[in-house]
């Protein structure tokens, strides 16, 4: 049986209509690039009528479309359709670059991933160097993540500033495609198989159109997702201070029997009790808290349901 030798390009789609012809051209214009695999997530937008006429004016110039469209039944989010995009990729070629279809991640780079890959790495990664034209507010926040991520979790480090723009050789895309838990951060996922993997610098740039449909609160969630997947030290952080409190109450006990003993009945004020009830509330519904995420995912994982669904399938050769 013959193996695929060549290098497929999957990007995930969300109303890219303004930059998605663009960044079609960027790629295919990339040496070494046999295919590209566009996944749309469910845009509101012309992005998939972008694509379908991208594919029919190449077809009419009578040149071929390496271009593959895998159309989600709705928005089931970035992660399922990077996985739906792999899986297409799957047994079809020998590696496969992920790339967001935004344009930050430049497609030029690829040409250099793939020599890194032809040299024998197992995974190439790229990682934003200090040019990075993102806000301040964003760059300091994904660097609080990654050093927190990485406190917690001991299993696998993450590297600063890689995100989802990485080279995947056969194996690589085999063995993150077996991995099919609900919740998924890939960027933990991809270190966690323990292939090797060689380091690119880049620069990511402003977006040239369109907005990003990552708000603060997706990207919380997105964290909270990273550390509950790698890590239970949340529920042992929780578990020390239940017994740190609980000294204390009791440390707190015996002053007010010695006062009792010593200097007569005290009546405590109204104030304290209300203060140390507060507390003792705030903490126990943080602790439940944490422990409900944990119970959350394992109720998504119990479920089983599929990560995504595909509508239809066009393919131009």
């Amino acid at each position: 049986m013959v193996k695929p030798a060549g290098v497929w390009v999957v990007a995930a789609c969300f109303n890219e209509q303004a930059v998605i012809t663009h960044f079609i051209e960027r790629v295919l214009a990339v040496p070494g690039v046999e295919r590209l695999v566009l996944i749309d997530d469910g845009s509101r937008d012309g992005t998939v009528d972008q694509i379908r006429a991208f594919q029919k004016h190449q077809q009419q110039l009578g040149e071929p479309v390496p271009v593959t469209l895998l159309e989600l039944t709705r928005n089931f989010g970035k992660e399922a359709a990077m996985l739906a995009g792999l899986d297409h990729a799957r047994g079809n070629c020998a590696a496969a670059v992920l790339i967001d279809s935004d344009l930050q991640h430049p497609p030029e780079l690829i040409e250099a991933m793939i020599d890194q890959w032809k040299a024998g790495a197992e995974v190439v990664t790229a990682v934003r160097d200090d040019r990075d034209q993102e806000s301040r507010l964003k760059v300091a926040s994904a660097s609080w993540f990654y050093r927190v991520f990485n406190k917690l979790v001991d299993s696998i480090q993450l590297q600063e500033g890689a995100g989802d723009y990485r080279l995947l050789d056969a194996p690589v895309l085999e063995a993150l495609t077996r991995l099919r838990e609900s919740s998924r951060f890939s960027k933990g996922l991809l270190p966690w198989t323990g292939f090797r993997s060689v380091e690119l610098p880049y620069q990511r740039v402003s977006r040239s159109g369109g907005a990003s449909s990552w708000s603060p609160l997706k990207l919380w969630s997105y964290a909270l997702d990273g550390i509950f997947s790698f890590s239970v030290l949340p529920l042992k952080v929780w578990s020390v201070i239940g017994v740190l409190v609980s000294l204390l109450s009791l440390i707190y006990a015996l002053v007010i029997v010695l006062d009792t003993v010593f200097t007569g009945v005290d009546a405590p004020g109204f104030a304290t009790l209300i203060v140390a009830i507060l507390f003792l509330g705030g903490i126990q519904l943080i602790g439940i808290g944490v422990l409900g995420e944990y119970i959350g995912r394992i109720y998504v994982e119990a479920k089983a349901r599929p990560h995504y669904f595909i509508r239809a399938i066009d393919r131009t050769d």
